[in-house]
């Protein structure tokens, strides 16, 4: 399928994540970019997720669907893939946000997942040039275009030091909404989004909260 170039200045570019501070200077999408310029909401969270967030990040992510509002994530094991497949069951669109060039998908066990978010009419987003192989730092510096696409931010199951946190950290900075679905206090994949709640974090019970 054909990468698309897009270039800050261009028309086709998204507004909110233009106006974020440091946003790439053009980004690469595979698939429907038209909807990068439509309501999105950002789901992200733990590749070391429970069942318990499995369970939520798929029935949020399909009922946001249901009410046509695009989600976006990050394509990585856990909370992420739930989420796209959440959506992908509800026949909705969904936005996969990488850290490398459009002609790779990693994870590798991910490659069926992102065929499907393109048939279902989503798209594939990076800011990374083809040939450019994931690397550490660019999954922090990729959460910053989660986050910039989309209006709010819901973190579901994050360890202390997850990098699920520092999306939320971008959001914050972005003027994006954050919410946090509460978690069992002896699980450490909780302690993150218990902590974010906290420290004012939106607790989120239902995803009409987000409608």
């Amino acid at each position: 399928m054909k990468i698309e170039e897009i270039e800050i200045n261009s028309i086709k570019y998204p507004y909110l994540l233009s106006q974020i501070p440091n946003p790439p200077r053009k980004i690469y999408v595979i698939g429907n970019k038209e909807i990068l310029r439509e309501r999105s909401i950002a789901i992200v969270g733990s590749r070391e997720c429970s069942e318990y967030g499995k369970k939520i990040s798929i029935e949020l992510s399909y009922n946001l669907a249901k009410n046509n509002i695009i989600t976006v994530s990050g394509l990585a094991r856990g909370i992420d893939t739930y989420c796209h497949k959440g959506t992908i069951e509800a026949k909705g669109r969904t936005i996969a946000v990488v850290a490398h060039g459009l002609d790779m998908i990693y994870p590798n066990e991910n490659k069926s997942l992102a065929k499907e978010i393109l048939k279902f009419g989503g798209a594939i987003v990076s800011e990374y040039e083809i040939g450019v192989k994931p690397q550490k730092w660019h999954f922090p510096a990729r959460n910053r275009i989660i986050s910039g696409l989309a209006e709010s931010v819901v973190v579901i199951e994050a360890k202390e030091k997850s990098g699920a946190l520092i999306t939320a950290d971008f959001a914050l900075e972005q003027g994006r909404e954050v919410y946090a679905v509460p978690g069992n206090i002896n699980s450490l994949t909780s302690d993150g989004t218990n902590n974010l709640i906290k420290q004012g974090a939106n607790l989120l019970k239902d995803y009409t909260e987000l409608i």
